[in-house]
């Protein structure tokens, strides 16, 4: 029997091939955002360079470094580690997004809905106004309080949220926009009251903070890889909660074992990426929207399919950042703000008359 939607319509069967097109349509923008993310910068090198550089990572290929020294030193020690971390953020937001929606059952909703976004900032500006980076801890500190902020406001979230031995998707949406708004409120008064830190506090809140090296990427693959895997794995059950919890349970669904686990492991992802790369808002929320357009309301397809365009799209909006007003970088959440949020009022516009579940 096919599986079919909260509409009660039949998902749609797809030959091999057929489902094998979106990923390769996606795949190759992601990395051909790659390539293009890496070429930008105060000094250009093309992108066959990049390429090149790329390949030669692999001993196995055998490709001839004959590109300037100075070229490699660029991409190896600066632009590749910032562009894998930015395609990691996107991912990261684009896969979170997309299971929030599922959970919700709104299209509306995004990586941030339970006060993700706001924990981190709170960690990330009370270790900015202590000067932790200054301490033992060094850099990391910032982040490592921005991961720990996070994770201890959703449980907090998840905490007020619980009505007895079920916890309510309504309940829960609301104990997030209170807990939320809170800590954005003691946010911006540790703010007024450091202003020595509040230009590099309001930097980091709008996308424009991550640490250099490679240090950052490995640190947060283990997360994103235990977090995306979580979620891709629960695809199925995704597909059968949005019947609502009443009949997914009836289906033989544990609905609120698959509610924690999908909370745990959508925050587990939103905060690795906020905690690394800053508050970067609309990619966790478009991405999922678009690939469910022009793909399908199947979370076997939309989960895989909206981590990898959350790569590409997080790395174009990173490329725009630092080529719009070169030499100078912008925080990429300014980007990503400015073009978002029209946008996302012409998909609701446009639309508003179908159908997206």
């Amino acid at each position: 029997m096919s599986e079919v939607t909260a509409r009660g319509r039949p998902l749609p069967t797809l030959s091999r091939r057929s489902k094998a097109v979106p990923f390769l349509w996606t795949s190759a923008a992601l990395l051909t955002m790659l390539v293009l993310s890496a070429a930008v910068g105060p000094v250009h090198i093309p992108p066959l360079v990049v390429l090149k550089v790329l390949l030669a990572r692999v001993s196995a290929l055998g490709v001839v470094s004959d590109w300037p020294a100075s070229y490699g030193v660029i991409l190896n020690d600066i632009r590749l580690p910032h562009t894998a971390l930015i395609a990691l953020a996107g991912m990261a937001l684009g896969g979170s997004g997309a299971a929030y929606q599922g959970l919700f059952r709104n299209p509306l909703a995004d990586p941030y809905i339970i006060g993700v976004a706001s924990g981190a900032g709170l960690g990330a500006v009370l270790a900015m106004t202590a000067e932790w980076p200054t301490s033992a801890l060094g850099m990391a500190a910032v982040p490592l309080a921005a991961f720990v902020s996070a994770l201890v406001t959703v449980a907090i979230v998840y905490g007020v949220a619980r009505v007895g031995r079920s916890t309510p998707v309504t309940t829960l949406l609301l104990a997030g926009v209170a807990v939320g708004i809170f800590a954005s409120a003691l946010t911006s008064l540790i703010m007024l009251l450091s202003t020595d830190q509040l230009r590099r506090a309001i930097s980091w809140l709008l996308g424009g903070f991550s640490l250099g090296g490679w240090g950052p990427v490995w640190a947060s693959l283990p997360y994103l890889a235990i977090g995306l895997g979580g979620l891709i794995l629960l695809a199925r059950p995704l597909n059968v909660l949005q019947f609502g919890d009443e009949e997914a349970m009836q289906l033989g669904l544990d609905v609120e074992k698959l509610k924690l686990v999908i909370v745990i492991l959508a925050s587990l992802v939103a905060a690795t990426a906020v905690a690394f790369s800053g508050i970067i808002g609309f990619v966790g929320l478009i991405v999922p929207h678009l690939v469910r357009m022009r793909w399908g309301p199947d979370y076997r397809r939309l989960l895989p399919l909206a981590t990898i365009g959350g790569g590409a799209v997080l790395l174009a909006a990173d490329a725009v950042a630092r080529t719009v007003l070169a030499p100078r970088d912008l925080p990429v959440g300014i980007i990503t703000a400015v073009a978002g949020a029209p946008f996302f009022l012409w998909l609701l516009r446009r639309a508003k008359q179908e159908v997206f579940w």
